[in-house]
């Protein structure tokens, strides 16, 4: 499952990271690197960006980038 199917409210463990080049690398820096718990907080009224929770701290990401990041559910 990709995290941007992932509920609010609901965890998962990132299981690979996607995406080509400076995407990738810039979704590694933020800390979405795999065996890292990710949870859900909420989701825009729009469906678009979607709050996670991981490593201590919160993180806005697009749903589009969101799509590129695999998850097992928790």
């Amino acid at each position: 499952m990709t995290l941007d199917k992932l509920e609010a409210g609901k965890s998962g463990i990132i299981t690979s990271v996607g995406g080509e080049g400076a995407l990738r690398l810039r979704l590694l820096d933020m800390g979405l690197i795999p065996k890292t718990q990710v949870t859900v907080v909420k989701v825009a009224p729009m469906g678009d960006p979607i709050e996670l929770r991981l490593r201590g701290y919160e993180l806005t990401i697009r749903k589009d980038d969101a799509r590129n990041i695999e998850v097992e559910v928790i």
